[in-house]
């Protein structure tokens, strides 16, 4: 699938920080202006059933902020609007809450400007729980010139060795709810990602460019389904768990419900039963100065028994074949 991708409001006292205000907690982003505000307040109060703690966290407003913007805009649990019915609901993911159960070493101070929610088609936007895995597009990108890119603090990256901060970025939703990302590393390589919402999966491509003046090699690139928000497959083992690659797949308790996903072209499947998460792991080939390579990803949702004939299924679609939109 090869996709080229990115009210204008006074600005409030509500959402803005003053001049000489406290500073948010750390990691979290106050919105720019009421639009961006109401957009996150939205994401998280109707969808993500944040608590206001949780939102603090994620957007830096104090208590009275929240619930003076939240009554102003009539936005609570209660009157979420239903989710759209003629394909799956994507999210950009708010932070404030640790999109992890477990290994937490792992993945300090998340960023969420790689991570998105998908949420389940059992998903019931009335309930007091909100049933969703969220993805990381990309968790972590290798090549020949070490660690690449990495969206939380774990290992050193060779932006770390060299005292360098990522700027923090933000999707861009497209009015069809797509959702795209690019970021410019300092040496000039280049990754754009790009989350589609079909009607029964979700498509993903990724694309490196390599503006460096050496061929890049090695192009591992680590992306991580963590179903800490999915109800049923949070069990800290990987007994449920099936890989058949490209595939990587779990079932809840039942055996009856799965969450798969797999990448092209395709490097490794594997899971990390303390998270827990699910990786198909793709892997770029390698890339001259000046060109570019695209990965393609899937994401889905499976009722049934028969994992195999579904792997079968989703095979017959082609789906990893680019496609221009």
């Amino acid at each position: 699938m090869r996709i080229i991708l990115g009210r204008c409001l006074l600005l409030c006292c509500l959402c803005i920080p003053a001049l000489g205000a406290e500073p948010p907690p750390s990691n979290a982003r106050r919105p720019s202006d009421d639009v961006a505000l109401r957009r996150w307040l939205e994401n998280m109060v109707w969808f993500h059933r944040f608590s206001d703690e949780e939102i603090t966290a994620a957007i830096g407003l104090t208590t009275d902020e929240i619930a003076a913007a939240k009554s102003r805009w009539k936005i609570r649990p209660d009157n979420a609007p239903p989710l759209p019915g003629d394909k799956l609901f994507v999210l950009p993911y708010p932070g404030g809450r640790h999109p992890r159960i477990g290994f937490l070493e792992g993945a300090i101070d998340p960023q969420r400007e790689t991570k998105v929610s998908v949420f389940t088609p059992w998903h019931d936007p009335h309930a007091a729980r909100a049933d969703y895995v969220v993805v990381d597009v990309p968790e972590a990108i290798w090549s020949n010139l070490g660690l690449t890119y990495l969206a939380h603090t774990h290992v050193p990256t060779i932006w770390s060795k060299q005292g360098i901060t990522l700027e923090p970025l933000e999707w861009q939703v497209g009015k069809d709810g797509h959702l795209t990302l690019q970021r410019r590393l300092p040496n000039g390589i280049e990754y754009r990602s790009v989350v589609v919402p079909m009607q029964d999966h979700v498509r993903m491509q990724m694309t490196l460019a390599n503006g460096t003046d050496e061929t890049l090699t090695d192009l591992r690139v680590q992306n991580c389904v963590m179903l800490k928000g999915a109800a049923g497959f949070t069990e800290q083992s990987n007994v449920n768990n099936i890989n058949r690659l490209p595939y990587a797949a779990r079932h809840d308790p039942s055996g009856k419900r799965w969450i798969i996903t797999a990448w092209k072209p395709e490097h490794r499947a594997w899971a990390n039963k303390r998270c827990p998460c699910l990786h198909s792991d793709p892997k770029f080939d390698d890339c001259l100065p000046g060109e570019s390579r695209t990965i393609e990803g899937w994401l889905s949702f499976y009722d049934g028994i028969d994992i195999d004939a579904e792997f079968d299924r989703i095979d017959a679609t082609r789906w990893w074949l680019p496609t221009d939109e």
